[in-house]
């Protein structure tokens, strides 16, 4: 398959200084990581990508550099958070928008590099990308102006669809970030947005079912928490809805297509910003960095499970198509 970079403005990833990845330092730095579920294969796979970065700098596990993991469910983040804070770090790396706020709210001093919070702005996270202001910046995953890329694409390879449901976990977001972007591309395309917020997986097989009762839906589905994106696109599949997600993770759980950025990238592109902080480097030097590539993904198997039949040349445009 073809592989197309689509680039986006406000900032690019931070290059790594070749001279930084073959210093050594003296001291010991410590950094907390939070994530916002429980300990599996995701968090496995993207505390790697991170710890296999920090070595470039001269940061290594057991001699210089100590990394403790704090994980969610996201029912107890907050006591996680608490319990990071309390052991004071140097640095501590959150992952997601709840995460995140758990622990602002909990230290002004302890600088923060989060990741994966959509528009940092919009979600009351900073008021300044260009200079963050307070003990918080980082890499975010997405823009506001994703919503309408999402419903472009996703009328693009199920052009049946008329009504789209928006499917939000307020406990996570607090609200749909791409809500004036996607009302725009909705409008432009005569369909309908059905806002639906969920926040546990009874609400989803109440309203999911609901929204799938009158013909040509499909699901458009913000980030939220792992424990709702799984029964959330069972029912997708289940309902006969063609659904569009951020993440590859999804499309391989069972969306029909998934359009961001890679979310594992973020944690390898986090030590930059670790390392300069571990060396005194103050926040508000360290512009919020939003992604300059992002991934479109199909999923062949959800697309002849609901009879879709996808023509050859959109076939040429997903970076990863699974089959």
């Amino acid at each position: 398959m073809r592989r197309r970079d689509f680039i986006a403005g406000l900032g690019g990833v931070v290059a790594w200084p070749a001279a930084a990845q073959a210093q050594q330092v003296e001291r010991v730095g410590r950094v907390g990581v939070l994530f916002p579920f429980p300990e599996g294969n995701l968090s496995t796979q993207r505390m790697a990508a991170l710890r296999q970065a920090l070595p470039q700098f001269g940061w290594i596990e057991g001699r210089n550099l100590r990394i403790d993991t704090y994980h969610g469910p996201q029912e107890q983040v907050v006591d996680r958070a608490a319990e990071l804070v309390h052991s004071a770090p140097d640095v501590i790396v959150v992952y997601g928008v709840a995460a995140t706020r758990a622990v602002q709210q909990r230290t002004r001093v302890i600088p923060i590099v989060f990741l994966a919070v959509g528009d940092p702005m919009s979600s009351g996270i900073v008021k300044d990308v260009a200079r963050p202001e307070g003990n918080a910046t980082g890499f975010t995953n997405l823009f506001a102006s994703f919503g309408g890329k999402w419903v472009q694409l996703l009328k693009e390879f199920a052009p049946q669809v008329s009504r789209i449901a928006v499917v939000w976990d307020p406990g996570y977001t607090g609200g749909y970030f791409a809500s004036p972007s996607i009302e725009t591309a909705a409008k432009a395309m005569a369909i309908e947005v059905v806002p639906i917020p969920v926040r546990t997986p009874a609400e989803a097989a109440r309203a999911i079912p609901a929204f799938a009762a009158e013909p040509n839906g499909g699901l458009l589905i913000i980030p939220m928490r792992f424990i709702l994106e799984g029964p959330i696109l069972n029912l997708a599949v289940e309902y006969n809805l063609p659904s569009i997600a951020s993440g590859r993770e999804e499309a391989s759980l069972g969306a029909l297509l998934s359009y961001g950025s890679n979310r594992t990238s973020m944690f390898r592109d986090a030590a930059t910003y670790v390392d300069r902080i571990l060396r005194g480097a103050k926040v508000g030097d360290l512009p919020v960095q939003f992604p300059t590539k992002f991934e479109l993904i199909l999923n062949l198997k959800i697309a002849k499970a609901l009879g879709l039949q996808v023509p050859g040349r959109l076939l040429a445009f997903p970076d990863e198509v699974i089959e």
